[in-house]
């Protein structure tokens, strides 16, 4: 696609909300059991405290939903967090959140992907044993997916999102009437007691509290991914910021409803389900074999049936879709963040290139990279997983609203109608509320998930933050260095220019070099070979006298048999001499078809110019020679990402009479 076309990949609201919106949605699959699982550690007696906890969820993604209306409003350019930490916090706090927030995208694409995977697993438990291969395999789907397009991926990815909000919501209806009319579906595992974890049994006080806080922690990945459309605004769309608002409101609804519907579902259902199947009484068998089925699996078959039904299938097939898909969100996210921050110099220079399709090509494909090592490295469990999730994201919610109501002090500096005003004072009000909640939830999930595995996040933030840096510090060092202060002593002539031709035998690429040298008309010039056999030589000298060429050859001994020493030596000598000069070594290489025979060619000649390169005042230029071999490399090869625009061939040229389409 041209730069041109890039209005044509703007999204309306019906594909931005898969696209941007389908990890906080998604997460409705797993948040309600993140919760059961660390209630259940003390028993079934803690699980009273679900609705409360749930409750409290609900409260702040209404807060943190509103807070981020506010943020595509008065930050339309799509760095959103980022964005707003940096202009009002200062660089520092900004690469805080870009640094939590790009860790937390990678933990977004893993823990998807991963408990995705349990979907199926679920449904079909034989597959338990391939979770890993299952789960790096969708990951190069989606990375496939992505390369092609915004556009193209929220069509692809849309069908599936609708799919799941409507099983959802139809599921919890179903189960509500049937509660309703005392006909209450029952869960598998309601029949089977909860033995206390033993650090966890007869919790009080302080313990208690912390229990709770810890399931109230693991409820709030619910909240993942709602600053991804705060990020993305400029893929929408005009009216940009009021399409993106409208966005948010309706995932945030959604989300809202469809997480405490199933909650509901999972209480009234008695969902009993445990980090450890041998703390399950009740159960026969081989407790360590057992797979427990996910929460959204368990109500879906005591709501439609059984474990065979028709719904059962629908909604395990819909979660296992959405939860992979919503990777997407991630794959969405993070190059676009990574673009802008390469922009700014804080990442290389290359994420914020754009690849054939529009797409931020290299960020998608680094992204998918250390997602993949992710999930091999913790072999795609979601329970070891989701302790190093949401702390990015509560960071960058934190910070964002703090950043806010610092923008709004000095919107209300200088504006002077009432209503504006009005408008202002009730936004920060609502940015304010939202830092000091999402301030409180980071502080109990860094107090209560720290040991527990988030300290990997966290050093991953530091590590990328120093990373950052030091890139700044590199760039701009560069560029510093590389101004130009006085264009016409840049521009001023060498005294000479003094040609070197690189000799090792005498043949057609030789003389070739020779002749390419002596057009470029140098001051002087002559032909340089180094000696590690004196018959070699000499007879290279023989031949030289019978050619008649008028350039002068010189020998160097070498001893030592060493080829690039000497000839680096000899460079620099002459360097020394007239430091005025510059000195145009010309190499002659073989151009060859096959990766192979590189092997078999042009080592010198790479040494050689990886040490020349490092020589001030030394130009080295390489002089082709095309080997019969190399014509296969011009033939039509498969199509590959980039290979357009890096004129690679892309097919047979066109017959007469036949024109493309």
């Amino acid at each position: 696609m041209r730069s041109e076309e890039l209005h044509e990949t703007l999204l309306p609201k019906r594909l931005a909300l898969p696209i941007f919106a389908s990890d906080p949605l998604s997460s409705v699959a797993y948040a309600t059991q993140e919760i059961l699982l660390v209630l259940t550690l003390g028993g079934l007696a803690y699980l009273h405290f679900t609705p409360w906890i749930a409750a409290s969820v609900v409260a702040l993604m209404a807060v943190v939903v509103l807070s981020y209306r506010q943020v595509v409003h008065a930050y339309p350019s799509g760095g959103g967090s980022y964005e707003v930490v940096s202009t009002n916090l200062g660089p520092t706090a900004g690469l805080v959140v870009a640094a939590s927030l790009l860790v937390d995208y990678v933990m977004t694409v893993a823990v998807s992907v991963a408990s995705g995977v349990d979907n199926i697993i679920s449904a079909v438990p034989r597959l338990a044993d391939h979770r890993v291969l299952m789960a790096i395999g969708f990951v190069a789907v989606l990375t496939a997916m992505n390369l092609r397009g915004v556009r193209e991926s929220g069509r692809a990815f849309a069908a599936p999102t609708y799919l799941f909000i409507s099983g959802v919501l139809v599921m919890v209806v179903t189960g509500l009437i049937r509660y309703a009319l005392g006909d209450a579906p029952v869960a598998e595992s309601a029949a089977y007691g909860v033995s206390p974890d033993p650090s966890d049994a007869n919790l009080t006080g302080l313990a208690l509290l912390m229990l709770v806080l810890r399931a109230f922690s693991s409820g709030c990945t619910a909240l993942t991914g709602v600053e991804a459309i705060s990020n993305g605004v400029p893929a929408f769309r005009k009216p940009k910021s009021r399409n993106a608002a409208e966005t948010l409101t309706a995932m945030g609804a959604l989300a809202i409803v469809m997480f405490v519907g199933v909650t509901a579902l999972a209480l009234i259902t008695k969902v009993h389900i445990t980090d450890d199947a041998c703390r399950l009484t009740g159960l026969t068998g081989d407790c360590a074999s057992y797979t427990q089925r996910t929460v959204i699996a368990q109500i879906a078959a005591a709501v439609f049936g059984g474990e065979h039904s028709v719904g059962f299938y629908v909604i395990q097939a819909a979660t296992a879709l959405v939860l992979i898909l919503a990777a997407n969100t991630a794959f969405n996210g993070f190059p676009l963040l990574a673009s802008i921050l390469a922009q700014h110099r804080y990442l290389p220079h290359q994420l914020h290139n754009r690849g054939d399709r529009l797409a931020f090509s290299n960020g998608i494909l680094a992204l998918a990279v250390v997602a993949a090592l992710l999930l091999w490295g913790f072999k795609a469990n979601v329970t070891s997983l989701i302790h190093l999730y949401i702390l990015g994201v509560f960071t960058a919610f934190t910070l964002s609203q703090l950043g806010m109501v610092r923008h709004w002090n000095s919107e209300l500096r200088t504006e002077r109608d009432p209503a504006p005003r009005r408008r202002h004072h009730t936004a920060r009000v609502i940015n304010a509320l939202g830092s000091v909640v999402t301030g409180l939830v980071l502080v109990i999930v860094l107090a209560t998930k720290f040991t527990e595995g988030a300290w990997l996040a966290v050093l991953a933030a530091i590590v990328l933050w120093v990373m950052m840096r030091g890139i700044r510090r590199h760039y701009d060092a560069t560029s510093a260095e590389l101004a130009v202060a006085d264009p016409k002593g840049e521009l001023t002539l060498p005294s000479r220019v003094l040609g070197i031709v690189l000799v090792s035998t005498l043949h057609k690429p030789t003389l070739r070099a020779l002749a390419y040298a002596r057009a470029f008309r140098p001051d002087r010039l002559e032909a340089l070979t180094v000696s590690v056999d004196r018959d070699e030589a000499a007879a290279l000298l023989r031949r030289w006298e019978e050619y008649g060429i008028e350039v002068p050859l010189k020998i160097i001994d070498s001893p030592y048999r060493e080829v690039t020493r000497p000839v680096v030596e000899y460079v620099r000598s002459i360097r020394r001499e007239s430091p005025r000069d510059i000195v145009a070594v010309f190499i002659p290489e073989y151009v060859v078809g096959h990766w192979w025979e590189n092997l078999l060619h042009n080592q010198s000649a790479l040494w050689l110019k990886n040490r020349l390169l490092f020589t001030p005042g030394v130009m080295v230029t390489s002089v082709p020679w095309q080997l019969t071999s190399s014509a296969h490399a011009d033939r039509p090869a498969a199509r590959a990402p980039g290979s357009f625009r890096r004129g690679e061939p892309q097919g047979p040229a066109p017959r007469a009479g036949t024109r493309h389409r």
